[in-house]
C-alpha cells in the first residue's frame, strides 16, 4: 500500500522556470545555445554546483563570467527565481492527498539558490513532510544514495513510496531500491496512476 507520494521540482511542481530564465538571458543578448550550455549541459553545473561541491557565488560568478555578465551573481539569481510558477494542480494534490494522511515528499536534483529562492517566493516546503536535494547529498538522481536518504527521511518502506519524474533515466536508483516508479508525463496521466495505485485523492 502506498502510504508516501514523491513529487520532482522542475518540470511537474514548477512547470515553468528554466526556459523563461533562458530566454531572460537571450534578451541580455547572450546567445541561447550559450545559455543552455552553461546552466543545463556544463559540469559545473551537474557534476559540481547540484552536488554540493560549488557555493552559489563560486557558480554564479563563473556562469556570469562565462556570459559576459557585468551585474552581480545575486542578479542571475534574482532572474532565475523570477521565471518560475507553481502547477496549481499539482499543489492542490499535494495539500489534498496529505489532508488524507499520505506523506508528501520531494527528491529533486538541485541547488540551494534556487531552492531557498523558491521558498521565499511560495513556501512551498511548507506542503511536504520531506525533502531530498542533490546538493544536500552529494549525488544526483538517478544515483541510490539519494534514494536512500529519502526513504530514511520518509520513515516508511520502500515499497511503500512512490516517485515520478519527468526524466525517464532518474528513474532507475528509486527502482532498484523497491520504490515504485513512473514516469511524469502529465497532470492527468500522473492522478490517474496514483489512482491505480490506490492513492486517494
Amino acid at each position: 500500500m502506498i502510504k508516501a507520494v514523491t513529487f520532482d521540482l522542475d518540470g511537474v511542481y514548477f512547470p515553468v522556470g528554466k526556459e523563461k530564465f533562458i530566454q531572460s538571458l537571450v534578451g541580455l543578448g547572450i546567445s541561447d545555445s550559450e545559455a543552455r550550455r552553461v546552466f543545463l549541459k556544463s559540469g559545473q553545473m551537474n557534476k559540481l554546483y547540484k552536488n554540493g561541491k560549488m557555493t552559489d557565488e563560486e557558480f554564479w560568478t563563473w556562469a556570469a563570467k562565462e556570459w559576459g555578465f557585468a551585474g552581480s551573481w545575486n542578479d542571475l539569481t534574482d532572474k532565475l527565481i523570477t521565471g518560475y510558477a507553481v502547477d496549481p494542480d499539482v499543489a492542490g494534490v499535494v495539500k489534498s492527498i496529505r489532508r488524507r494522511g499520505y506523506k508528501t515528499l520531494i527528491c529533486s536534483n538541485n541547488f540551494r539558490a534556487r531552492v531557498d529562492g523558491l521558498q521565499e517566493k511560495f513556501k512551498f516546503l511548507d506542503d511536504f513532510d520531506a525533502a531530498v536535494f542533490s546538493y544536500e547529498v552529494g549525488e544526483s538522481k538517478p544515483s541510490e544514495k539519494i534514494f536512500k536518504e529519502l526513504i530514511r527521511r520518509s520513515v516508511v518502506e520502500p515499497s511503500e513510496i512512490v516517485f515520478t519524474d519527468d526524466n525517464p533515466e532518474r528513474l532507475a536508483g528509486a527502482k532498484n531500491l523497491g520504490i515504485t516508479t513512473f514516469l511524469y508525463e502529465g497532470f492527468n496521466k500522473f492522478v490517474e496512476r496514483l489512482r491505480t495505485l490506490g492513492v486517494k485523492i
